[in-house]
């Protein structure tokens, strides 16, 4: 479960990290850009995804050696 919450985290942050390259350079990277209910708040989502990647691996890391 531990290495789950880190994968799904690492896929999250780095979603996100595409998702603010795309907004404020000409690189079409990500996901983000490409759903189309997203459409101006690429920003946000991007942002979402970074918090949400800091979340998953802080429970990942609560979940000790052991669990995994």
């Amino acid at each position: 479960m531990k290495r789950l919450l880190e994968l799904l985290g690492f896929l999250c942050l780095v979603q996100g990290v595409m998702g603010l390259l795309h907004e404020f350079t000409a690189l079409d990277w990500g996901l983000v850009q490409r759903v189309g209910f997203l459409d101006g708040y690429g920003i946000y989502a991007s942002s979402a995804l970074l918090v949400l990647a800091c979340a998953l691996f802080a429970v990942a890391g609560s979940r000790g050696p052991g669990a995994g």
